[in-house]
């Protein structure tokens, strides 16, 4: 079992940033890379990034390129998710969620584990 806990979010204006946190415990050792997703109110949930615990490997969704940076600190076992130039469209729930599958996991269908989520909302 793999347990996830997310933190950071929170209430920002549109241009500022924010940091999310997801601290991974259990059978990490498992899981080979790591995600954050979103979801917004009436909204399917949607991927935003995605890193290897090996190697590094990053991958976004085009709509947070530029904006958003994915990482990890393997010794703490957490992934973070630094968000600038946020914008009201980025207001959801951001999840994290851990996945032992190879290649590029962008669907939520390629993660077995989630957190519970942390609400992230931009006001204008």
């Amino acid at each position: 079992q793999v347990q996830l806990v997310e933190s950071g979010g929170g209430l920002v204006q549109a241009g500022g940033s924010l940091r999310l946190s997801c601290a991974a415990s259990g059978r990490t050792f498992r899981r080979s890379a790591m995600g954050w997703f979103r979801q917004a109110p009436g909204k399917e949930r949607e991927f935003v990034a995605a890193i290897r615990w090996s190697g590094g490997s990053t991958y976004y969704a085009d709509s947070v390129k530029g904006r958003f940076a994915i990482s990890t600190d393997n010794a703490k076992n957490t992934v973070y998710l630094q968000m600038i130039s946020l914008k009201p469209e980025d207001t959801a729930v951001y999840y994290c969620a851990a996945s032992g599958l190879g290649g590029a996991p962008v669907s939520p269908a390629d993660y077995d584990y989630w957190g519970q989520g942390t609400q992230v909302t931009v006001s204008s």
